[in-house]
């Protein structure tokens, strides 16, 4: 589980590269819980659009818990929403996986 919390903008872009390396290692679909992030840029978006491809190509999921409302817009205004692999999902609960 990758935990975004607080600010994720460019200046934070460098330390959460090697938690996204980490997660992409992960032998499991990965849960983003966004419930503490208050403000992103599209630096955070396009990070996840390329670990959620990354992913994909390994057959699992990229999962978004619980952002906030104006996270939640930027995730819709991007599209990661709509992309292959991307899920959101309700506290704690992930969907099962599709094959």
């Amino acid at each position: 589980m990758l935990l975004c919390a607080g600010d994720e903008d460019r200046s934070t872009q460098s330390l959460r590269r090697r938690a996204l390396v980490l997660a992409f290692r992960a032998p499991s679909d990965v849960m983003v819980d966004m419930r503490d992030l208050s403000f992103a840029d599209m630096t955070l978006i396009l990070d996840l659009a390329t670990l959620s491809h990354r992913l994909r190509r390994r057959g699992r999921r990229l999962l978004l818990q619980a952002p906030q409302p104006q996270i939640m817009q930027l995730i819709e205004i991007a599209g990661l929403d709509r992309l292959p692999g991307v899920e959101m999902v309700a506290d704690g609960w992930a969907a099962p996986a599709v094959a």
